[in-house]
């Protein structure tokens, strides 16, 4: 099985490879769709604009956000961590329904990338609630060393976290059994921050810089409190899959296998309250 894992993940890394090197998206300015959040200080363009870096210091970290809000699409973003410990640093790449402001979230809908350290990395699914789905991974490379790709396709059937084109989570809508689903207009946001709840972080090591580039999307803008019905048409080129493809399949249980460190649905005190614990997951 070991040999299989490493002959798919070759082919993967060589489509993604090919891929990058002829993708458009790279050549988007960052100021065409996004904007920065907060921290406006600590973000600075680099490469004529086709990228930023994130700083993250003892005085503050910061954040950017998508212009538009979306209803369907495939969204990604090549990111780099710092080349540092960042025990206690969140370095982050989301969709989320949250307005803009300090306030609590509360029940709303999100998927999350989240670096909890340099060597885990978190996902997370709110679906019109307090989320509480997560799941973590290592990685079969150190992410501190180059950019990678991390994407969601996000469907009115199912949303998929990719990592460099490989599946590492799929979340379906299984709304007919109970299970709530994604149901309103995202929004696009990164950030670096520190949170208590990662660990101590150490200062001495700052200031903690994260790269983002790859500006391009490709998704249905949903500029409404209530999701565009056009965002969920069939013949929108990202709303065609409804399942993992057979290579897609292989990766995905071959990933998880040897990468998958904590699941949501495996915890004993969790997955009672969460009704797609008992559904199987692709």
């Amino acid at each position: 099985m070991a040999s299989h894992f490493l002959i798919t993940f070759g082919f993967s890394l060589l489509v993604f490879a090919m891929h990058v090197n002829g993708d458009p998206k790279d050549d988007v300015n960052f100021d065409q769709n996004y904007f920065p959040l907060w921290g406006a200080t600590h973000l600075t363009r680099v490469d004529n604009d086709r990228g930023v870096q994130l700083l993250l210091d003892q005085s503050s970290g910061s954040g950017f956000r998508s212009k538009l809000d979306y209803g369907s699409g495939r969204f990604g973003i090549r990111m780099k961590l710092p080349y540092a410990n960042t025990t206690g640093i969140i370095i982050s790449f989301y969709l989320t329904s949250t307005p803009d402001g300090p306030n609590p979230p509360g029940n709303h809908d999100e998927i999350d990338f989240e670096f909890i350290s340099a060597t885990v990395l978190q996902t997370n699914v709110f679906a019109g609630d307090s989320g509480n789905r997560e799941e973590k991974y290592t990685l079969w490379f150190d992410p501190r060393k180059d950019f990678h790709i991390y994407e969601f396709l996000w469907n009115p059937s199912i949303v998929v976290f990719y990592v460099d084109g490989v599946p590492v989570r799929v979340f379906k809508n299984n709304k007919y059994k109970g299970v709530n689903y994604i149901s309103n207009p995202m929004h696009i946001e990164a950030s670096i921050w520190n949170a208590a709840w990662a660990g101590p972080v150490n200062w001495h090591e700052s200031p903690f810089i994260s790269g983002y580039r790859r500006f391009g999307i490709d998704g249905c803008v949903s500029q409404s409190t209530s999701l565009n019905p056009q965002c969920l048409a069939p013949n929108l080129p990202w709303n065609v899959q409804k399942e993992l493809n057979p290579r897609e399949l292989k990766m995905y249980w071959n990933f998880r296998k040897m990468h998958l460190v904590y699941d949501y649905c495996s915890d004993k005190g969790r997955h009672q309250s969460h009704t797609e614990c008992f559904i199987p997951p692709v």
